[in-house]
């Protein structure tokens, strides 16, 4: 046992961490309530309700945690970039809802759409647990891009194509679910992916460098 805590002990990053974010987002869901700014754009009106993407929307969580527990046991290095970005998206996520907070009034009346089935059961079990406030930028969004790109330049997974592509079908379907849901708006996704954009850059920069180096034409 001692050893295995030696070796993986770099998991201490994560597991420190989580708790001052899920305390955190508690506070906000407690506290941010009736008194914050409405997220809206006129895109949101043509996106139609569809209740079977709460499947790919709640499949984020087993693909973000297997993702992460990838990482801890296969690619230490690999780990801590990730972790950089993910920790990095994740608290600017924190302080924006904190400094501006921030909500939408997307959400359908589930009682009113006139049919009753298996996924609406579950949108409503979501709307129980999850408030429609703190939702810019959307970190469903924003991790699986992170680790949508982790897995897609991890050196244990290439030529791994089958993974890659089920990896991207399911990050599309993630980010599609979350305007589909009326869970976040696209202003929401928008800005999830200029963080992304940001951050990524600043913990896979040296690898980024290597890539283009590699594949760039070499000139005389």
């Amino acid at each position: 046992m001692k050893t295995f805590l030696k070796k993986y002990r770099h998991a201490w990053l994560i597991l420190a961490y989580l708790p001052i974010y899920l305390l955190w987002f508690l506070l906000l869901e407690e506290h941010v309530v009736d008194d914050y700014h409405i997220i809206e754009s006129p895109m949101d009106d043509h996106i139609p309700f569809v209740e079977q993407f709460i499947i790919p929307y709640l499949l984020w969580f087993p693909f973000i945690a297997i993702s992460v527990l990838f990482f801890i046991f296969r690619d230490k290095a690999e780990f801590y970039r990730l972790c950089g970005v993910l920790i990095s998206g994740m608290t600017v996520f924190l302080l924006v809802s904190t400094l501006f907070p921030n909500g939408l009034a997307l959400r359908p009346d589930l009682s009113s759409l006139g049919r009753d089935n298996l996924f609406l059961d579950l949108v409503a079990g979501l709307h129980k647990a999850d408030t429609s406030t703190n939702v810019c930028p959307s970190i469903h969004v924003y991790n699986s891009l992170a680790v949508c790109f982790a897995l897609f330049t991890s050196a244990h997974l290439k030529g791994k194509k089958l993974i890659k592509a089920g990896t991207l079908i399911l990050t599309i379907l993630i980010c599609m679910s979350t305007v589909f849901l009326k869970q976040h708006s696209v202003i929401d996704v928008f800005w999830a992916s200029v963080l992304f954009l940001i951050t990524v850059p600043v913990f896979y920069g040296r690898f980024l460098k290597e890539e283009f180096r590699r594949i760039a034409p070499v000139s005389d």
